[in-house]
């Protein structure tokens, strides 16, 4: 019956995806007709007889230009949402995203340490990127939970004040070391604020593992974060495993958000906006919600990459300026409504 009744709202949000997927691929220096990239998705499968009515320099620019960024922001979009759910979930807040809580200061840290070495340009220094943005992340998450917990609880002012402290310390530490580099300075900037610039397969290739296996690590914890939300003391007289499942969750949540801040930078309130909408449409349980906030932030992130690259033609704004302008005062009603009533 869960399955049935989630269907509809399944085939919607994949239905956006595709939609969203197909416009990013469309706009650009070079626009390209909906209808024409239809096709010529149509034409690479090998049971369709398409005919080919479009110039070939059309093939080179979705599918060797546009189709790897596309597809990274899909999967930025998906880590992102899928790790703020989990986030919310774990900590029983619904301020608790990836970027309010510090995560992803402590990973842009971690991937500029590893940057600083030396820009990663091989398959094998993009791996490299995201498993330090990791070890940056987990380290902060652990440290804010630490110094946010009072007993058995852990407050929201507290939460919020600490990954802000940590945060900031980490952005302050993270700038120290962009001025000290002697190149790439403004491509780092650019990272910074949520510049997805990637034109080739390497990026994809090289964010495909950590994203997968953080996102299927969440998808698995949707149970325990059920079981979760009773309490601690609850959880562990129905027989589960606290401190593993809780270790479970903070490792997927970190390493899929930690991807998405290594190859696409700060891009903020994703994680915060896209949970929220979908617990409020689809109901709190994380078996579904996890799962759905991940394919709706997909569609969400490449629309506003779609506006980001048409807003102010020829020049393309950073995804983090434009969803942090949208997510701010989301932040605040959230933050108002959080206080007037319960939120679980």
């Amino acid at each position: 019956m869960r399955v049935k009744r989630n269907l509809p709202v399944v085939w919607l949000l994949a239905a956006l995806a595709i939609l969203a997927a197909c416009i990013s691929l469309a706009v650009g220096s070079v626009n390209i007709p909906l209808g024409t990239v239809v096709k010529a998705l149509f034409h690479r499968l090998p049971f369709l007889a398409v005919p080919v009515d479009w110039p070939s320099s059309f093939e080179t620019i979705l599918f060797d230009l546009r189709f790897p960024r596309t597809i990274l922001i899909g999967l930025t979009g998906a880590s992102l949402a899928g790790s703020g759910a989990a986030y919310q979930g774990l900590f029983r807040n619904p301020l608790a995203d990836p970027y309010l809580i510090g995560v992803a200061s402590g990973a842009g840290l971690g991937a500029v340490l590893a940057m600083s070495y030396h820009w990663p340009t091989t398959t094998a220094g993009f791996f490299s990127v995201p498993l330090a943005a990791f070890l940056g992340g987990s380290l902060t998450v652990a440290l804010v939970y630490l110094l946010a917990r009072v007993g058995k609880t852990v407050p929201t002012t507290n939460l919020l004040l600490a990954g802000i402290t940590i945060g900031s310390f980490c952005t302050a530490f993270t700038s120290f070391l962009m001025i000290r580099s002697q190149g790439e300075l403004r491509r780092a900037i650019i990272w910074l604020m949520g510049g997805v610039s990637t034109t080739s397969w390497g990026p994809v290739l090289a964010m495909l593992p950590y994203t997968i296996l953080g996102l299927a690590l969440l998808f698995t914890s949707g149970k325990a974060l059920n079981v979760l939300q009773f309490g601690e003391e609850q959880a562990q007289q129905v027989g589960l495993n606290i401190r593993l499942a809780k270790t479970l969750v903070i490792i997927g949540a970190t390493l899929a958000a930690a991807s998405a801040v290594a190859f696409s930078g700060i891009i903020g309130f994703i994680g915060l906006i896209v949970p929220h909408v979908l617990r409020m449409a689809a109901g709190p349980d994380h078996r579904r919600l996890i799962p759905l906030s991940a394919l709706a932030g997909i569609s969400a992130l490449l629309f506003t990459d779609v506006l980001a690259r048409v807003l102010i033609p020829p020049q393309e704004v950073p995804l983090g300026i434009i969803t942090a302008l949208a997510g701010a005062p989301f932040f605040l009603w959230v933050l108002r409504r959080s206080k007037n009533q319960a939120f679980w």
